[in-house]
């Protein structure tokens, strides 16, 4: 039997506790999950993508062994075919989230119909939590620690400090 690989890719700027909740759980459903750190060209980064490959393997270092972090800038399906991947992990919050999410699904889909895209509701507790608006309460000096780990706020924190 082969084995089960999923992607989960993203941004991670910065790596959220719903990032994290997604590949704990997703961990649990394939032999092996490929986090992809990918740039986006419409996102403005707080990040470098090194410094989010830093900080997503530093997060994840505690989780079973079958999670990877890799970098990808190329098409989602490209990128998983060069990991071996069956599935595409996705995390929903909201009802905006699976709209965006259903038209990406179709679309890649349509460029590679073998690979499956599967969403995962984020916990409850987690769904308001946005990068963007970790960013932005940060920013203005509002509390972050509800939405990231203690590690990615002092990054956050060492990143403003260095901007100001």
């Amino acid at each position: 039997m082969s084995q089960r690989i999923g992607v989960y890719p993203g941004t991670f700027d910065p790596l959220t506790l719903g990032h994290l909740d997604i590949i704990r759980r997703g961990s649990r459903l394939v032999d092996k999950l490929v986090i992809g750190v990918t740039t986006n060209p419409s996102k403005q980064p707080m990040f470098t993508v090194a410094e989010r490959m830093e900080m997503v393997r530093r997060e994840v270092a505690s989780l079973p062994a079958n999670v990877e972090v890799v970098e990808f800038d190329s098409l989602l399906m490209d990128f998983a075919v060069s990991q071996d991947a069956t599935m595409i992990l996705r995390g929903l919050r909201a009802v905006g989230d699976f709209e965006y999410e259903f038209q990406m699904a179709g679309m890649n889909q349509q460029l590679n119909n073998r690979i499956e895209t599967v969403f995962l509701m984020a916990d409850v507790s987690l769904q308001p939590i946005a990068s963007r608006l970790v960013k932005e309460i940060a920013r203005y000096g509002g509390a972050i620690d509800k939405f990231v780990t203690p590690s990615v706020a002092a990054d956050i924190a060492r990143h403003l400090q260095r901007g100001a």
